[in-house]
């Protein structure tokens, strides 16, 4: 597999797929793997990097961004406006609720209510967020390699989300 490495735009194959020291043929949605490359320098490819298959849906710049959100863990409400720093694939980015467009149950995904105005510790909603710098992401559906979990979260672990769709 030929992999491109955004932002860099550092393209190379793929020797080998690890996980937990055995190889593995393909990486899929939520795995944490690591991976060797051919013709690449450490220097070539950093922290916050993200790997994206050349052929189908490369990794693209963005800077806004819908997310399926579950508030976890967090001492009041989130509306529009908070802008907590996420773990987005393995780089730290500060990103702001820029608005939330729906409350939906957990459970089933169906919409509860629509433009709350605001979320709490048990709620899930789908949100658009927007990054305060640039961000490179391809979108959940079609994400098939990751150097680390697909999901997104804060440090304190406060809340999670989902990337929805790759760019607004």
């Amino acid at each position: 597999m030929v992999v491109t490495f955004a932002p860099s735009g550092v393209t190379t194959e793929v020797k080998s797929i690890e996980m937990h020291h055995e190889s593995f043929p393909e990486a899929t949605l939520r795995y944490n793997v690591r991976f060797n490359v051919k013709n690449s320098y450490a220097k070539d490819i950093k922290r916050g990097f993200v790997a994206s298959d050349f052929k189908n849906d490369q990794a693209r710049e963005c800077n806004t961004f819908t997310a399926q959100v579950i508030i976890m863990n967090y001492p009041g409400q989130i509306g529009a406006g908070y802008t907590p720093v996420l773990d987005c694939h393995t780089a730290r980015i500060a990103c702001k609720f820029s608005e939330l467009m729906a409350k939906i149950d957990k459970r089933n995904g169906k919409e509860t209510e629509e433009n709350p105005p605001f979320v709490k510790t048990g709620d899930a909603a789908v949100s658009v967020i927007t990054s305060t710098r640039p961000t490179f992401v391809s979108s959940l559906s079609t994400h098939h390699l990751d150097a680390s979990p697909s999901e997104i979260s804060t440090d304190s672990r406060c809340w999670s989300s989902r990337l929805l769709t790759s760019c607004n």
